[in-house]
């Protein structure tokens, strides 16, 4: 028989910090903002041991410390937010590294030295709810700590969080000695005394109304539903679902690719039927990693479910947590946890997928129902790799792309009947020859690769994507359109393919049609990246509506602020406008960025089939300012 895990439980205070706006703290300075980081994990590993903690885990900008006592943790966070803040006022604004601090106790599962469950999962979640700088806890918390320590606290109510099936009730702790044995807001009272009798009266008339609120039980809402009134977005006429990034349980950073994913399989699945209507990888991920509500995600992406869920893997086996919930009514459509051989993660993936449709009462047709359990990976190697590639992919780096190229390498010489790496190393030519390195070459390499891949599979829709990228590059539309055009026939959910085929229709003057791809892109990728509103302001700008035009290119500039081409069209803009000032502005900020910019670049490198449209633009240029050339 075999042998059963042992599993080690106990009650711990958990104290759970992250800093405030680090992402952006580290696109700033990011050698500032490291050795910054490392003095103040050092203070606050001191405080921790001094109050008889210990650190559990330190990934990135977060920490995590387990206490035997509360009143202990407690205090060290009160100390740790004491010292950070003398600390940073020596540093300016826009510099300083401030922590946001949740304490909770609870039970927790020890695995080795690092600690998991529910007391940890609610220390983290009630870590955001704090202000940065201060400490929140929980209402376990509260209640062990309330007379021990010379502080205020301040009740902000009950908050549903990410993964815990109950509201959890929270408390600020106020810091400032003034503050010390206030309670502000309303505390949930517990009869006692004098109250007794009116609590005897209220009891009975509860049981008064029993069978009614038993009745009402079955079809309250288990949270605040959604409002369809209220949606960013029209709510589709299909069933519209939203697949939340599944939370990394692991305590390993390095597993995170592996939730993501898997996260990105299950969106792909769903992606795969035009019976659904699915958000885009790219606006889930938004959420990623917050304290954020299925009645904020319903309302921000237009759509009536939200599935979420967590993920630990260990060595060989892995462990996932899914539940789909009806956002309009505030119900759970249902709810499953899965612990399985790692080998197994295809069937388990098929199992949820096929889970929620038929949990949605989606009727697949025999095309769908191929495309969308068709098992490609069937090599768990290999599979994992691929998870890799695509974690890689997403941070856009000189390094990640060397290293992106290597690794497609190694998945053709592992499995050369996959087209997973053949696709691979086409997408790494193309992103060689997109910077200028040896186009004709490695845009050549693209093709053969890509095509390398739909031969042993013309399904993949990501590959015939691809290839109308490469394509479109080369000025060879029509081949560009086809492609496009097949990869949302298989795939009808895929964002970045509908605004692919967009940018294509815009360049070959087709200008109706893109905006319509375009929009639909935006539709199933509410919060896109700098692409989609950049090729949409390109639209509007061949079709003479420069103010739409204008207004786009603002939105890209914003989410890409450091992209030349943007500058170089929001300064064309400002100049067919005739808002000349504004123009060479923009101009002026182009040839910072990039100072090869010119006016003869920009005709070689145009992939404007429409003569017409590119003498509008070089004009444009060169009233904005451009130079002609070298």
């Amino acid at each position: 028989m075999p042998t059963e895990e042992k599993v080690t439980r106990k009650l711990r205070a958990i104290l759970s910090a992250d800093v405030k706006g680090y992402s952006l703290l580290m696109s700033d300075d990011e050698a500032f903002t490291i050795r910054t980081l490392k003095e103040y994990r050092s203070i606050m590993s001191t405080h921790i041991e001094q109050n008889n903690g210990r650190v559990v885990d330190a990934p990135g900008d977060n920490l995590l410390a387990e206490f035997s006592s509360v009143v202990d943790a407690v205090q060290c966070a009160v100390e740790i937010q004491k010292k950070l803040t003398e600390k940073n006022k020596d540093l300016p604004l826009d510099r300083r590294l401030e922590f946001r601090i949740g304490v909770n106790i609870g039970d927790v599962v020890q695995d080795g030295d690092s600690l998991y469950g529910e007391g940890v999962n609610i220390a983290a979640r009630i870590e955001a709810l704090a202000d940065p700088g201060g400490v929140c806890i929980s209402r376990n918390a509260y209640e062990h700590i309330k007379n021990k320590l010379k502080l205020g606290y301040e009740y902000i109510g009950e908050h549903a969080v990410k993964n815990i099936k109950d509201p959890v009730r929270a408390y600020k702790v106020l810091i400032s000695p003034e503050d010390a044995g206030k309670l502000i807001g309303e505390e949930p009272k517990t009869p006692t005394g004098k109250w007794i009798w009116p609590a005897v009266v209220v009891g009975t008339i509860i049981l008064t109304l029993i069978g009614y609120q038993v009745y009402q039980k079955m079809s309250a809402p288990e949270f605040e539903p959604a409002s369809v009134t209220e949606m960013a977005f029209p709510l589709p006429e299909k069933p519209s679902i939203a697949v939340l990034p599944f939370d990394n349980m692991s305590g390993d950073p390095e597993q995170e690719y592996f939730s993501d994913g898997i996260t990105e399989d299950i969106i792909t699945a769903l992606s795969k039927t035009n019976e659904l209507f699915v958000i885009a990888r790219n606006s889930t991920f938004v959420y990623k990693d917050k304290p954020v509500n299925v009645k904020q995600v319903a309302e921000e992406l237009g759509v009536r479910y939200v599935l979420e869920g967590n993920i630990r893997k260990t060595e060989d086996r892995v462990r996932i947590t899914a539940q789909l919930i009806d956002a309009t009514t505030g119900r759970h459509l249902w709810a499953e946890n899965y612990d399985r051989d790692l080998k197994n993660i295809f069937a388990l993936q098929d199992e949820i997928t096929l889970k929620i449709v038929n949990a949605l009462e989606i009727e697949l047709t025999e095309g769908e129902q191929a495309r969308m359990w068709g098992k490609k990976y069937k090599n768990l190697d290999i599979y994992l790799k691929r998870m890799e590639l695509i974690s890689l992919l997403r941070k856009g780096t000189k390094e990640s792309l060397t290293r992106f190229g290597q690794l497609a390498q190694e998945v053709v010489d592992m499995a050369p009947e996959s087209p997973v790496g053949y696709r691979g190393l086409g997408l790494y030519y193309w992103g060689l020859a997109a910077r200028g390195k040896s186009p004709p070459e490695n845009m050549k390499k693209a093709i053969e690769l890509v095509q390398k891949a739909l031969s042993l599979d013309e399904s993949d829709a990501h590959s015939h994507s691809i290839l109308g990228l490469v394509y479109s590059r080369m000025r060879q539309y029509e081949e560009a359109i086809a492609a496009g055009e097949r990869s949302i026939e298989i795939v009808p959910n895929g964002a970045t393919y509908h605004a692919i085929l967009g940018q294509t229709l815009c360049y070959v003057g087709k200008i109706d049609e893109g905006i319509a791809q375009l929009n639909q892109g935006i539709r199933l990728n509410p919060f896109p990246n700098y692409l989609y509103p950049s090729n949409l302001g390109r639209c509007y700008l061949i079709m003479g509506q420069y103010e739409k035009a204008l207004t786009e290119f603002k939105k890209a500039v914003q989410l890409a602020p450091k992209s030349p081409p943007l500058h170089v069209y929001l300064a064309v803009t400002y100049a067919l406008l005739d808002r000349t000032k504004e123009a060479r502005a923009s101009a002026e900020r182009a040839l910072e960025l990039y100072p090869g910019i010119t006016v003869d670049f920009t005709i070689k490198t145009s992939r404007w089939k429409n003569q017409a449209h590119l003498k509008l633009i070089v004009d444009a240029m060169r009233k904005a300012g451009f130079p002609e050339g070298a």
